[in-house]
């Protein structure tokens, strides 16, 4: 006995051709807003900024909250390369 998996045909007032570039749209729209929102999740909660951590994982704004929050919000970078860099120490030649 032989099963067939029968899906149900989507109508779509769109040609084929246009379903395919809306597909892709929306693919890279989604892989945009989860790109945004796990790098701005990862500030606020290395910042220690509890509540906009929780604004963003719950507010889905196909990542205009989570531009906002980076350029605006986000807590300076604690990285100072000066302070950071070991000084060289150089021997005196003795002639």
């Amino acid at each position: 006995m032989h099963y067939v998996l029968v899906l149900p045909v989507i109508n779509s007032p769109f040609a084929p051709e246009l379903r395919n570039v809306f597909t892709l749209l929306i693919a890279t729209i989604v892989l945009w807003t989860l790109f945004l929102k796990a790098f701005s999740l990862w500030y606020a909660a290395r910042g220690g900024q509890k509540w906009w951590f929780i604004f963003l994982l719950i507010i889905n704004t196909a990542g205009i909250l989570e531009i906002i929050y980076l350029i605006w919000f986000r807590p300076p970078s604690t990285k100072d390369t000066s302070e950071k860099e070991t000084p060289v120490q150089h021997s005196s030649v003795q002639a």
